[in-house]
């Protein structure tokens, strides 16, 4: 039987999600890779433990998350059930819905039946009565922006969610999302935007700065860009790496010798920091505590062990952050 490290909240930083009285810790797991029938049920229910034994409360998925979609919310609903059940109030588990899950016209988007109809699916895998938090995954181009934000209102008056928040919104698509949210009297907790020292466009786009003047949360995904930056890529394509397969996500094309020659002497300011490539691009997200938390993936513990050694140094000067600047923006 699973007994938590007595330990597990002494490190860990937890910072306060927008104006809300949640607080989410600075690293959280997602389960977007790694919790499929394709890796060994132990192997993930050992990241699961490990991650709380560290004080990572917070387990990120969607409903498509897997593969096959739902394995990841099947695969935490069993890990939950075998080793959590006396420590659910100690959880956060966030889920969310708005790409294909389904055939036909009501499996993917933003329609009020799709999304609550998701979240019931989602339960039923998860085991569980709610969800902490419950995002509308990406803005639907056709359906009406009240319907969708009035959907996760209605999660909230049923019961099934606590929180609601919203992921790959822009900033004027957050702040009439927020605002709706508002006249519903369901506030809008968090973002979930992709943001990492090689991709901006938080900051670029002006997200951030709604974030910030909304008193919203923000939780950024990918920010090891899908693996480049986690020192694998220093010498070139591994053959047993993302960009080597047929991910979507991370092609061969994208690793040019240019690039290497940028990661490595990011990797040089990283080791000057005490810290590897990863720490680093973890802790500049993290920096000045204006990025709620993080998400970060695991396949193993130890991997999970080396991206939670992040939060030993988390500030930076600005010299670091110009020499960052200087490789990034070349």
């Amino acid at each position: 039987m699973y007994t938590p490290d007595p330990d597990r909240y002494a490190d860990m930083p937890y910072r306060r999600t927008g104006r809300s009285g949640l607080k989410l810790p600075a690293l959280s797991l997602g389960l977007w890779h790694n919790f499929g029938p394709d890796r060994p049920a132990e192997t993930q229910r050992a990241i699961l433990r490990r991650a709380f034994d560290l004080g990572v409360t917070h387990f990120d998925l969607a409903n498509n998350y897997g593969p096959p979609p739902g394995a990841a919310e099947s695969a935490l609903g069993d890990a939950l059930k075998a080793d959590f059940t006396h420590h659910r109030d100690e959880l956060i588990v966030s889920t969310k819905a708005g790409y294909l899950m389904w055939p036909g016209p009501y499996g993917e988007w933003g329609s009020r039946k799709y999304l609550l109809s998701s979240l019931d699916q989602s339960l039923g895998r998860l085991g569980l009565d709610y969800v902490d938090i419950f995002y509308s995954h990406r803005p639907d181009p056709e359906t009406p922006l009240e319907e969708t934000m009035g959907a996760l209102h209605s999660a909230v008056q049923q019961g099934k969610a606590l929180y609601v928040g919203v992921s790959n919104f822009s900033a004027e698509q957050t702040r009439e999302a927020a605002r709706i949210l508002a006249e519903l009297g369901t506030p809008l907790l968090i973002h979930q935007p992709r943001y990492s020292m090689l991709d901006r466009r938080p900051e670029d786009e002006g997200l951030l700065d709604t974030l910030d003047e909304l008193r919203v949360g923000s939780i950024a995904y990918s920010p090891l860009e899908q693996g480049l930056l986690t020192g694998r890529y220093l010498d070139g394509i591994p053959e047993d790496s993302r960009a080597a397969s047929d991910s979507p996500f991370l092609s061969a094309d994208t690793v040019t010798e240019e690039l290497v020659g940028r990661l490595r002497t990011l990797n040089e300011i990283a080791a000057s920091r005490g810290q590897s490539l990863a720490q680093l691009a973890l802790a500049w997200v993290l920096r000045g505590g204006r990025v709620t938390s993080a998400l970060i993936g695991a396949s193993s513990p130890r991997q999970l062990e080396d991206s939670v050694a992040a939060i030993g140094n988390l500030e930076f000067g600005e010299d670091e952050l110009a020499r960052i600047d200087a490789v990034v923006k070349q």
